[in-house]
């Protein structure tokens, strides 16, 4: 048994590490319900200032493979510590960022680290527990950036409104040496495994269910980002609120974040691919209800609460999947979920601005969340299909 002290270093240090989760987690989604006034400092309009949101997903999707594999023989700790100032970097340099091409650039240095942390940071969160607490322990990295949803995101989005946006990239530079100087004091130190290679790391992208789990991640919850990345607007313009609005709706999707990671464990339990196929079909049913409610703020408010529900319900299975199909490159099988997630924030973007620009309005990137989150799902499908073809029959099945 476990005793006291070491339940309780073992509850600091992945405290330590959510706490990292929780500086990434503010950082990536805090730009939405702060685009309207970054469009207005960098003279842009909101669609064509979206594609910042791009560029940082961009970064993500460079970081995480490059990152974990070039980095596989460090000590996980302090790689952890690396990446996570890394991050803060990163949002200083957006601070200070003068004029579009700069803003772009300074938020893809800011996603670089991104995937690659949550990889580290899940092994370690996984080495300080019993093999059959894994599980609890690597949603506890990721109940990290939900709960940034919930506090990070409305309270940099308030900060932001008020004196600049800034000040909310200040803000995730101190919480980011906070969690630095946390993981240094509170997570043990973990050894080099210099048997790794980066031939080894990479070996995971020649898994076919690994490139279909990340294909349905990088299509199908770009569903979530192709209305949610422009939700400021949707309220001031759709329905017509003031900006203050704007941060109860980024509440609201924290607080679906939350209870999504926490249910998304007992849905793992029951059948992590049945939890991912139901999670794109909820997402898309969602997705067409938010159209027709948009307008009205007590039934969007409920909408977009089950969004981020679902959004965490699907993203912490697909990670659970990745991590079990990934083999022994369970770092890069992490680190590829973000990479696939970050993919789809930039297309939901993407086709969002797309399909505002071609004067469809803000209501119409639900129904490209719909196509995505559909799309998604029949990958998905697939993917399942072709692992029951290729999965031999035992004797006693075949009796």
């Amino acid at each position: 048994m476990e005793t006291p002290t070491r339940t309780r270093h073992v509850t600091l240090a992945l405290i330590a590490l959510a706490l990292g989760g929780f500086a990434i987690g503010t950082t990536e989604f805090m730009t939405m319900g702060l685009l309207e006034k970054i469009a207005v400092g960098i003279d842009r309009p909101n669609a064509e200032t979206g594609h910042i949101i791009t560029a940082y997903a961009f970064g993500v999707v460079v970081g995480a493979p490059l990152i974990v594999s070039l980095g596989a023989r460090l000590p996980k700790k302090e790689l952890a510590i690396g990446l996570i100032l890394a991050l803060g970097v990163g949002n200083a340099i957006t601070a200070v960022a003068s004029g579009y091409v700069p803003v772009m650039v300074a938020r893809f240095v800011a996603g670089l680290p991104h995937g690659a942390y949550f990889g580290v940071a899940s092994l370690l969160a996984a080495s300080l527990v019993r093999p059959e607490l894994r599980g609890r322990a690597v949603s506890s990295v990721m109940l990290g950036l939900s709960v940034a949803t919930v506090a990070g995101v409305p309270a940099s989005t308030l900060l932001g409104q008020h004196l600049g946006w800034r000040s909310a990239y200040w803000a995730v530079l101190v919480i980011a040496i906070a969690a630095a100087v946390m993981i240094f004091c509170f997570v043990p130190h973990s050894p080099a495994n210099l048997e790794t290679s980066i031939r080894g790391e990479l070996s995971a992208l020649k898994r076919p269910q690994v490139l279909f789990a990340v294909s349905a991640g990088m299509v199908g919850f770009g569903g979530l980002f192709a209305m949610y990345s422009y939700i400021a607007p949707i309220v001031t313009k759709v329905m017509d609120r003031s900006d203050a609005w704007v941060v109860a709706f980024t509440l609201a999707f924290g607080i679906g974040s939350v209870l999504g990671s926490w249910a998304a464990g007992i849905l793992a339990d029951w059948n992590v691919e049945r939890s991912v196929v139901w999670g794109f079909v909820a997402t898309a049913l969602v997705l067409v209800a938010f159209y027709f409610a948009a307008p009205y703020l007590v039934p969007a408010l409920v909408l977009v609460l089950a969004v981020g529900a679902l959004g965490s319900i699907v993203a912490i299975n697909l990670q659970i999947r990745l991590m079990d199909a990934a083999g022994d490159a369970q770092m890069l099988g992490a680190a590829l979920n973000h990479s696939a997630l970050n993919i789809a924030n930039g297309l939901g973007a993407f086709f969002g601005s797309a399909i505002i620009s071609a004067g469809y309005g803000y209501r119409a990137t639900s129904w490209v969340g719909v196509v995505l989150a559909s799309l998604g799902l029949m990958i998905f499908l697939v993917g399942i299909a072709a692992q029951r073809r290729s999965t031999p029959v035992t004797a006693s099945g075949a009796s």
